[in-house]
């Protein structure tokens, strides 16, 4: 084989790993802001209680009650804050 084909072939072969490894970051760019959602908590996932994403219905009514909560006086915001079952702590 001569030296100019190697060379050539050395080129194609670069210039395709290149390609192919910028296809994959922008793939896993996409799918990663997704799929993050369906990963176990267990796995490293969100957990249970994490706020719903930005730019969806749900966020929206999140905001809307994380506002009216912090429009209550820190009595009641109390009350409704504690678990089930459990009363609030006594204030001093």
């Amino acid at each position: 084989m001569p030296a100019s084909s190697l060379r050539l072939s050395v080129a194609v072969s670069l210039a395709l790993v290149v390609c192919g490894l910028a296809g994959c970051g922008t793939v896993n760019e996409k799918l990663a802001s997704g799929m993050g959602e369906y990963v176990p908590q267990w796995a490293g996932g969100l957990p249970a209680n994490a706020p719903p994403r930005p730019g969806t219905a749900k966020y929206d009514a999140y905001m809307r009650e994380q506002e009216r909560l912090r429009s209550l006086p820190a009595a009641e915001r109390a009350k409704l804050e504690a678990p089930a079952g459990q009363a609030a702590a006594p204030a001093r």
